[in-house]
């Protein structure tokens, strides 16, 4: 097997792309965040202390996205033109529902923006939630649609994917 992100003397290297043609690349994250009913409604009616968990959890997603690469240490650095949060509050699992829509046109993808993205609004739905609830659960981080590069077009299995 040939590592892509090894140099010859065994130590990392960031991967050069600059020989890729420039496509658009699309990137479709989800995560959830379980929770107390009782918090999730305060949650819904914006009525948690620390302020609108959803709007400041919908900029932090951003945010995320866009520094990716400061903190996945192989990751480049990715001019995105488009990012897109969306929330579902789930009252029958007491469940937020996270997802990230990540666009650019480049010479490589933008999976990791996106599941940064996703990461990053769960973390601060936890944050500004915690002071009534350390008991929520932040679970299902995934890749659930990819498109453009060389291995194409990736859907995962069984998931619901509009557009």
């Amino acid at each position: 097997m040939e590592f892509t992100h090894i140099d010859e003397r065994g130590r990392a290297k960031m991967v050069d792309v600059g020989s890729k043609e420039d496509t658009l690349r699309i990137a479709v994250a989800r995560a959830s965040v379980q929770m107390e009913p009782k918090t999730l409604a305060m949650v819904a009616e914006r009525k948690m202390k620390k302020g609108d968990v959803l709007a400041v959890a919908q900029v932090a997603g951003i945010m995320g996205a866009k520094k990716t690469s400061e903190l996945i240490p192989m990751c480049h650095n990715i001019f995105l033109t488009g990012v897109d949060m969306d929330f579902e509050i789930d009252e029958k699992n007491a469940c937020i529902h996270i997802e990230a829509s990540v666009k650019t046109i480049g010479k490589t993808g933008v999976e990791m923006e996106a599941l940064h993205a996703v990461s990053v609004a769960a973390l601060t739905i936890y944050d500004m939630c915690k002071a009534v609830d350390k008991n929520m659960v932040i679970s299902d981080i995934r890749l659930v649609k990819k498109i453009g590069g060389k291995s194409g077009t990736y859907l995962r299995e069984g998931e619901c994917i509009e557009g």
